[in-house]
């Protein structure tokens, strides 16, 4: 069973690279890298600022930072278990793919997925009833996260997991949040 879905997994990989088109490539390229993000970043603080008294809005923050470090952790932990390589390793996938960047390390689940998701899921969660479009937070998430599959360097089921996972840790960090913290910041 498992040996199947990793077939479906390199099959499913292969379908949606191969659905990049040269045109889209710098696209894939510069959405991949955190550093194009930075604005959304100052406008997450921004709103917070915005919604929350300053003391609560750092907090938040603070617990956001700590959310990510302990997402990047878990993720390397999970990867060095797993120890599946990334599709640009690949000797046999490699000539069928397009790869854009030759990332190392192992691919199981992808850190880009779940740790956009879960500051996605944070923010989402303490901003939406602030702000309708809070929901828009997500786009980011869904770009960062496919765009290493469609630069060649993680399977569906890498993003998929990496995903749910970041989904789960900013639920667990909201909870904690409110539960832990928020009583000693009011």
């Amino acid at each position: 069973m498992l040996e199947q879905l990793l077939l479906w997994d390199r099959e499913a990989f292969l379908y949606l690279n191969n659905l990049g088109v040269a045109p889209l490539d710098p696209f894939w390229s510069t959405v991949t890298d955190i550093a194009p993000w930075t604005p959304l970043f100052v406008l997450f603080l921004a709103l917070l600022l915005r919604a929350y008294p300053l003391k609560q809005a750092v907090a938040i923050a603070l617990t956001a930072f700590v959310l990510l470090g302990v997402v990047l952790w878990f993720t390397d932990w999970t990867k060095a278990a797993v120890a599946r390589l990334r599709p640009n390793q690949d000797l046999r996938l490699r000539p069928l793919a397009r790869i854009l960047r030759d990332a190392g390390g192992y691919s199981f689940f992808s850190g880009h997925a779940s740790s956009s998701f879960s500051i996605a899921t944070l923010m989402f969660i303490f901003l939406q009833k602030h702000f309708r479009a809070a929901f828009l937070f997500f786009l980011w998430p869904l770009l960062f996260a496919s765009s290493r599959i469609f630069v060649g360097v993680h399977y569906p089921l890498d993003v998929l997991v990496g995903a749910l996972a970041g989904i789960a840790f900013g639920a667990l960090f909201y909870s904690g949040h409110q539960r832990f913290i928020l009583p000693y910041i009011r």
